[in-house]
């Protein structure tokens, strides 16, 4: 089965054709980016739909009438959600939880999520009362807080190892790391401590060890990929691109492209690689410690794909030199050549040299003086064969 194109690939790609000089067929620039004709004639099709130059029906129409069916039938199951806790809360011996409710309406069909939403419960609450009403642990728990916080209001001048040393002899016996975790989600603290200073004034820590350690080589396709993120100013402002490199055959297998740098460029960036390559479960993605990289959406994002986490030091340029030399060649290629007025002059440059240029032209020595594309098509040859 054919993997689709990503759509910031396919709209990049509608932007080139449309702009394109006179004298310039839709063919050859089909050919500079990987495709078929007809395929291009179907993107500008579908672009010239969802800018109304003709008639049909839109992406943004066909999603709004997804969106209204769902929202449509989670209102009605939210409605009786409302109806049948009011009956719930008017019997005469009310239950000291709503619990059995949820339990009773996921019978009859509704999601246990909704329930949760509309009612205020926490779900995971929910679950763990299905299975236990009151674990032991809950319950031993329970006993050592109230422990220290005995302790505590005896003498608020202790700290946690004080209050851990009260505790035990109280018959109470945890680990001073238990004790520690139960006063600090209490916040039950020593009036005496130190203030403890704000977040934010110094680099977070990496949420991935350092799997390359510099050694930028890779023995085969999607082993290891890097990514970064550059910057340029125009005219209307600055634009980010985040670029995804896999270092066997050196290719950009994935980019985002956008005027505001959060995470979501550096997910979009990874989902795009992703839906070009098909299944890279177990590629190492290496990046910097950008605040991008270790947000959580960003975590998620290689979770939800299989991918492997990898980060380098901070300030440690050397650690990403291999993403640094493309964004260096970028620079001097493309976004130094000249004054840029518009985002969108910029973007089409970026797209027409990486998938132009970069990855059909330019021929590197580590490859044997073959572009990106004849390599890994050489590469995908023989490895078909010889399956």
């Amino acid at each position: 089965m054919v993997k689709p194109y990503p759509r910031e690939f396919r709209e990049d790609v509608v932007r080139v054709a449309r702009s394109r000089e006179p004298g310039v067929t839709l063919a050859r620039i089909a050919k500079d980016f990987g495709i078929h004709e007809v395929t291009l004639s179907n993107w500008m099709r579908q672009a010239d739909i969802e800018d109304g130059n003709r008639p049909g029906v839109t992406a943004t129409e066909s999603a709004e009438l997804r969106d209204a069916r769902r929202r449509i039938r989670l209102l009605e199951q939210e409605n009786e959600v409302l109806r049948r806790a009011a009956a719930y809360l008017s019997q005469a011996n009310l239950p000291k939880m709503m619990f059995p409710l949820v339990r009773d309406l996921a019978a009859d069909g509704i999601p246990v999520t909704v329930t949760c939403r509309v009612l205020n419960l926490c779900r995971n609450q929910y679950y763990r009362w299905l299975l236990e009403p009151i674990t032991a642990a809950e319950l031993d728990e329970a006993y050592r807080a109230n422990a220290l916080f005995d302790a505590h209001q005896d003498d608020p001048g202790f700290g946690y190892r004080f209050l851990h040393d009260v505790a035990t002899d109280a018959g109470q016996v945890m680990s001073a790391r238990t004790a520690w975790r139960i006063c600090r989600d209490n916040r039950w603290w020593s009036v005496f401590g130190k203030r403890r200073g704000k977040n934010g004034k110094k680099p977070g820590p990496p949420v991935h060890d350092d799997l390359v350690q510099r050694d930028f080589t890779a023995g085969n396709l999607d082993e290891l990929w890097l990514t970064d993120i550059t910057e340029h100013r125009t005219d209307e402002g600055k634009l980010y691109l985040c670029a995804v490199k896999d270092v066997c055959s050196g290719r950009i297998v994935g980019y985002s492209i956008d005027s505001r740098m959060k995470s979501r460029l550096a997910v979009q960036a990874i989902d795009n690689a992703v839906a070009r390559r098909g299944d890279v479960a177990g590629c190492v993605v290496h990046s910097d410690r950008g605040s991008q990289f270790r947000s959580r959406k960003f975590v998620h994002a290689l979770n939800r794909h299989g991918l492997v986490g990898s980060m380098g030091r901070v300030g440690a340029a050397s650690d990403n030199a291999a993403m640094e030399s493309f964004f260096a060649l970028l620079h001097k290629n493309v976004l130094d050549r000249q004054h840029w007025r518009t985002r969108q002059d910029l973007r089409i440059a970026i797209v027409t040299w990486i998938e132009k240029t970069y990855h059909r032209r330019r021929r590197q020595a580590r490859l044997g003086r073959l572009t990106p594309i004849e390599f890994e098509t050489i590469r995908t040859t023989q490895a078909a064969t010889a399956a």
